[in-house]
């Protein structure tokens, strides 16, 4: 990054919490692990830090105030929030404008096609009444979305050991409803499934990862699903 010095091109993430070295969001957890980051990265600013999942153990005006330190520094742009429930959200927001405080101003909870009771309903509603743009991490559900996992057919891949949450009854009519919208469309698979996610509320962009060219060239169509084709696949 330095050395193509196209840093301010970029806009990069991390997060704090889930590090097995650094757990928890106590203030001065929040601190080191900005400081760990920006040393690694080469730069003197993160872009968008992320709180990896809510710490019931630790005072919600403690956290807050730790990074609405780093916003003031000028070391943190934005703050957001990953994996935490409508009530803590709430809390959060209502304290952080209190006490005059940088807020969480979006929001990265796990929400695919299959599994949607995570941000559908209350968590939902409060990214749409508060105007969070909402960014889903597992979006193609580890790959199961992609159709590469099929009845009876063995997959190598280091993703395949979370399937066994989506390959049941539900989720293959989920995976054939998408597939075909995905032939309606003459698009992948993925590309159907990242579209549906699009076409709910709140939801700005989801999050999707390749690890090869052919996977990059499946995620990158943009597709507007109908109304029709986004009910097919909630009714299920």
């Amino acid at each position: 990054m330095k050395a193509r010095g196209n840093r301010n091109e970029m806009v990069i993430a991390t997060k704090v919490a889930k590090l097995a070295t650094r757990p928890g969001l106590s203030a001065a957890n929040i601190a080191a692990a900005a400081e760990d980051s920006l040393r690694r990265l080469g730069t003197d600013y993160i872009d968008i830090y992320y709180a990896h999942h809510d710490d019931e153990e630790i005072p919600l005006e403690e956290s807050l105030t730790a990074f609405n330190e780093l916003v003031a520094a000028g070391k943190v742009r934005y703050l957001a929030a990953s994996n935490y429930s409508a009530a803590r959200l709430e809390e959060a927001l209502k304290i952080s404008r209190e006490l005059g405080m940088s807020e969480y101003l979006l929001l990265q909870p796990n929400y695919n096609a299959i599994v949607r009771n995570e941000y559908e309903g209350d968590l939902m509603a409060v990214a749409v009444k508060e105007d969070i743009p909402v960014l889903p991490y597992f979006s193609l559900a580890a790959g199961f979305l992609t159709g590469k996992y099929q009845p009876g057919v063995e997959v190598d891949s280091v993703r395949a050991g979370d399937m066994p949450d989506y390959k049941n009854d539900r989720g293959w009519a989920i995976l054939n409803a998408i597939t075909d919208v995905a032939k309606q469309e003459n698009t992948s698979i993925a590309a159907v499934a990242l579209g549906w996610l699009r076409a709910q509320p709140g939801v700005v962009t989801p999050i999707a990862s390749a690890r090869t060219i052919e996977q990059l060239a499946e995620i990158l169509p943009v597709v507007e699903l109908s109304a029709e084709q986004v009910a097919q696949v909630n009714a299920l």
